[in-house]
């Protein structure tokens, strides 16, 4: 059992193979937090909780229980207005228009496996046995008002997925103001936070910052999830590292707004919380209606941020992607986009694509530019029909023509998108997000389809379902290139316009689940200008993402490093790009370039016809090398070994789960003169087993590996690497 209940204390205590997570129910009613942290037999609450006097300023709750305070109790769902003056977890808008509200248990129930969220992506289990899950129902006792809070603990994966489902039970409507999935109250504030920002074209930095007393949060208010934050915070011990301390990790299920942070109190308590961002939100519930928070996923790691990272990928891998691409080999392909952009025709394509074809590449994707009248990003977005001009044959024809040079075809839409310029658009201009009287802003000479409108998500559905349905398309990259602006639906009454933005993602996620099921044999990509829709709520309807539109291999170091710390490389799309670089104009080896790339789901995006023979030999190389390796770079076990954020080097290594071969990278950023002579040390291998280096008859034991480790290779010039192969003898 992972779910433990004890009736005479009222504690539950849920256990995976490593972690332990533990409410009560104090007296009066109320849910507190207990623990959660590194695995142990056995707890009580008489051990947790010392109530004594307090002043004023913290209201008895209880006043025959003198110290019992909502301003301090560790509460594992918090509201607002009855003497907790933190931040809540829900707030709700009465009919009599106050907001204050507590939750008292009320019941609960033990479950096998895990039940589905309605309308909402998230983890699962394939059989009941992979999971437990515990509802615990609790109730405001002085409003028609319930909420279910569910826990289920994936004991194998190591992590617990919780959320919230919010119930009208009364007779009059009432609105959600803020909905978050979890919150969880720590005893002191000796840590530090960790946050994934940044921009387009360099999405996903590691920041690193200790805990002061306030609010330290990150959010996103652009309809999406980003490129600047990403929905994902960890809680580091001081001394946590890479390899060991203790790591508390919250990740949302969930692509659109969304706030993730902490709230350190006059104590030094810390509040972790993740959710919906409640700026700009509201929801109204009819009599008898519920709304369904998204999921969040807490993982403990006592093995540093690497072991929670691995947490998080076995999960994410194997739970949260689906579909038969889930566990296959991802193609070797070819990207036209910084090959060619809106300048192409067939002939062009085909020779591209022939060339691919002699390199080995397996897979050619025709990017934007293939439908409408759509010669540069100015006009045709929703238009998803043929470009005769270009493609005077067809998208049927081009396709089996590819095929038949031994290559799968794949496309490129852009799908949540209309171009003012467009045929879509002159017939129907309320589909777009829009707020009458106002401008609508462009961005990308676009607008935003409002997907909250069923009209609109069957229009999609239609128009790219008959496209895939007219070729033998076997991949697609859905792309999303501008956030939310003016956001409101034609369709809404005033009451529920700030429900628009939620509804939005609700209808992409209704979308995405029809046309996935519709075509399962498609490996479809998201991407969102790169990196900017880089969520779990995106992998579980699409396998892979985007990582960045920067194609960089020196920038993609540290795009791919943080992407990393939550996202599993099996998610991760990589090419080799040409050189100057497009975006930052740097020209580095196409070794390297092959070396940062060959840690993802590996490609080119680039014109190969203007390769020399000796460009082209060491493509096929890379090619040979990743179709060799790549189930271990797919599918094995991750290590960071060394950062790009805080060194001159950054390396890599990828582990098979049998401890039996490995792939190691080493990249040098800048060419240091006369450098030290120095070492880098593995991680993950075994160390009583003998490895092979490179096929070279040269053989170092594990133990050796991973405590001396390897020298330094030495370069000439800048942005050199290596890669490394070992198998076990």
């Amino acid at each position: 059992m992972a779910v433990h209940y004890d009736a005479s204390r009222r504690l539950f205590h849920l256990q995976t193979n490593d972690t332990s997570y533990a409410m009560c129910i104090v007296q009066g009613g109320y849910l507190a937090h207990l623990y959660w942290g590194a695995r142990v037999r056995g707890l009580g609450p008489d051990r947790f909780f010392a109530f004594q006097p307090l002043v004023s300023f913290s209201p008895a709750t209880v006043p025959e229980v003198p110290g019992l305070s909502l301003d301090v109790l560790p509460q594992e769902y918090p509201g607002y207005g009855t003497s907790d003056f933190r931040h809540p977890a829900y707030q709700v808008r009465f009919a009599d228009g106050s907001t204050a509200s507590e939750l008292v248990y009320a019941g609960h129930r033990i479950v096998p496996g895990k039940p589905k969220l309605p309308g909402l992506p998230a983890t699962y289990v394939e059989s009941d046995d992979e999971a437990e899950t515990l509802e615990i129902t609790m109730r405001d006792p002085a409003r028609d008002l319930e909420i279910v809070l569910s826990y289920t603990v994936f004991e194998k994966w190591n992590a617990i997925a919780r959320s919230a489902r919010i119930v009208n039970t009364g007779k009059q409507p009432i609105e959600v103001l803020r909905a978050l999935s979890m919150s969880v109250d720590f005893p002191h504030d000796r840590y530090d936070l960790l946050q994934l920002s940044g921009a387009w074209a360099r999405e996903r930095y590691v920041h690193r910052r200790p805990l002061v007393p306030g609010m330290q949060a990150v959010e996103s208010r652009r309809g999406a999830s980003s490129h600047v934050q990403n929905p994902f915070v960890a809680l580091l011990a001081k001394d946590a590292d890479e390899d060991r301390g203790d790591v508390y990790g919250v990740s949302l299920v969930y692509s659109g707004n969304f706030t993730a942070g902490v709230e350190v109190d006059q104590f030094h308590s810390p509040r972790l919380f993740i959710g919906i961002n409640p700026f700009d939100f509201g929801w109204r519930l009819e009599p008898g209606e519920s709304f369904q928070t998204p999921e969040a996923v807490l993982v403990y790691s006592s093995e540093g941020l690497g072991g929670m990272s691995r947490k998080y990928h076995d999960l994410y891998r194997s739970r949260l992607c689906r579909g038969v691409h889930r566990d296959r080999e991802r193609p070797v392909l070819m990207n036209n986009w910084e090959a060619t952009y809106f300048n192409f025709n067939a002939e062009k394509i085909e020779a591209i694509a022939r060339t691919a074809a002699e390199l080995g590449i397996e897979l050619f994707v025709l990017d934007d530019g293939w439908f409408g009248r759509r010669d540069s990003d100015n006009s045709s977005l929703g238009d998803w029909v043929v470009d005769r001009r270009k493609l005077p044959d067809g998208l049927d024809a081009l396709a089996r023509r590819i095929n038949g040079l031994g290559l799968k075809f794949g496309l490129w839409f852009e799908p949540e998108m209309v171009s003012p310029d467009s045929e879509l658009y002159r017939r129907h201009p309320d589909w777009c997000l829009h707020i009458e009287g106002r401008r609508r802003t462009e961005a990308r000479q676009q607008l935003v389809l409002d997907l909250s409108r069923e009209d609109v998500q069957d229009y999609i559905v239609k128009a790219v379902s008959d496209v895939l349905s007219s070729a033998p398309i076997a991949y697609v990259k859905w792309d999303m290139n501008r956030n939310m602006t003016e956001i409101g639906s034609a369709l809404l009454p005033p009451e529920r316009q700030r429900e628009t933005a939620h509804r939005y993602m609700l209808g992409l996620y209704r979308v995405l689940e029809r046309i996935t099921t519709a075509f399962p044999h498609v490996l479809f990509e998201s991407c969102s200008g790169g990196g900017g829709r880089f969520d779990p709520g995106m992998l579980y309807y699409m396998p892979q993402t985007w990582t960045s539109d920067n194609t960089d291999a020196i920038s993609r170091l540290k795009i791919q490093y943080g992407t990393s710390i939550v996202y599993p490389v099996s998610a991760m799309g990589a090419h080799v790009s040409a050189v100057p670089n497009h975006q930052v104009g740097r020209v580095t080896p196409l070794e390297t370039r092959g070396h940062v790339a060959l840690s993802g789901n590996f490609g080119y995006e680039l014109d190969l016809t203007k390769f020399t023979d000796a460009e082209k030999e060491i493509v096929k190389a890379q090619v040979g090398l990743y179709k060799e390796i790549r189930r271990l770079v797919q599918f094995g076990d991750f290590y960071r070994l060394l950062s790009p954020f805080e060194g001159n080097a950054a390396a890599w290594m990828f582990v098979s789960k049998d401890k039996r071969e490995a792939f190691v990278v080493y990249v040098e950023m800048l060419k240091q003169p006369y450098a030290p002579k120095d070492r880098f040390r593995l991680k993950g291998l075994d160390p009583d087993l003998d490895y092979e280096l490179d096929g070279d008859g040269i053989v170092y034991g594990g133990d050796e590996l991973m405590n001396i480790g390897l020298p330094v290779p030495q370069f000439r010039g800048d942005f050199g690497s290596r890669a490394y192969r070992l198998r076990a003898r």
